[in-house]
């Protein structure tokens, strides 16, 4: 108390001053039109600033918020595609399909879930990242993993709530992917240098590639569901000694700064992993 009344003797003059300066203002506005008008749309205009600046300030500090609400409604969106759905060979019926279907009796095959980035490397020859989801929440091991942008990565290992994730920028990852204008098909490396480029390998050099051309996911994974977002061909080189090309592809995924992702789940990966992976038997 005594800083304040310190303050105001100190400072009487400029004080008073100041308002002064505010009572003619007020009675120059009662008495004029003209400047009643001026000063009106001089506060609007200030405090639309303001408020606009606290808008953007408030929005900042709920992205995350916004970011979890997008993910899970892009989630339910994902799910009703019809592209999750495939139609039952009706050839031979020798059992009931339990699998959940539709009103067409066409059964699901891949199902969405979100999660959020908790944890990510990029600069190792080793990536992973950790997800915000494990076993309690209906994580598996071999779920595939996609970015709002393109495909990121496969789950390895699981918890009951976190999730370990392989990412496409693992020299041990391989994903199989196809040029989107005519499906000619190879397999997704990563060469351990640039993390924003990766190698498309055992493409037919009869295939008219071009640079600029999409890859997306091809219809041979197991993991992931065909026609997903990986990349753009940056470069293309010709192995003389092969027919085929090695493509250089920019990712489509950001790996710096990817936050929400989506688990993706084959219904029948197990099924198909196993009989891929039996050795066949002599007859």
């Amino acid at each position: 108390m005594k800083n304040i009344f310190f303050f105001i003797r100190r400072y009487f003059t400029f004080l008073s001053f100041l308002l002064l300066q505010v009572v003619a203002i007020i009675l120059l506005t009662r008495s004029s039109t003209t400047h009643e008008v001026f000063f009106s749309d001089a506060t609007s205009e200030l405090t639309g600033n303001l408020n606009k600046r606290y808008s953007n300030l408030r929005s900042y500090f709920s992205l995350g918020e916004t970011n979890r609400q997008l993910a899970e409604e892009n989630t339910r969106l994902k799910n009703l595609l019809a592209s999750n759905n495939i139609a039952p060979d009706s050839s031979r019926i020798n059992y009931t399909d339990t699998t959940v279907r539709d009103s067409s009796g066409r059964y699901r095959k891949f199902t969405w879930l979100p999660a959020r980035v908790i944890g990510n490397t990029v600069t190792l020859q080793t990536n992973f990242l950790t997800l915000e989801r494990g076993s309690n929440q209906g994580v598996k091991k071999g779920m595939a993993v996609v970015g709002p942008q393109g495909i990121v990565g496969v789950v390895v290992e699981i918890s009951p709530n976190i999730s370990k994730v392989m990412s496409l920028l693992h020299r041990n990852s391989r994903v199989s992917a196809m040029l989107k204008k005519d499906n000619n098909a190879g397999s997704i490396e990563w060469d351990g240098n640039d993390p924003s480029i990766l190698i498309l390998r055992n493409v037919s050099k009869s295939a008219k590639v071009v640079k600029g051309d999409t890859v997306v996911t091809s219809t041979y994974s197991a993991n992931f569901p065909s026609n997903l977002m990986v990349g753009t061909v940056s470069s293309i080189v010709a192995d003389p000694s092969s027919n085929f090309y090695t493509l250089k592809i920019k990712t489509a995924t950001n790996f710096f700064t990817v936050q929400y992702v989506y688990l993706v789940e084959n219904t029948r990966y197990t099924e198909q992993v196993q009989l891929e992976n039996t050795p066949m038997t002599n007859q």
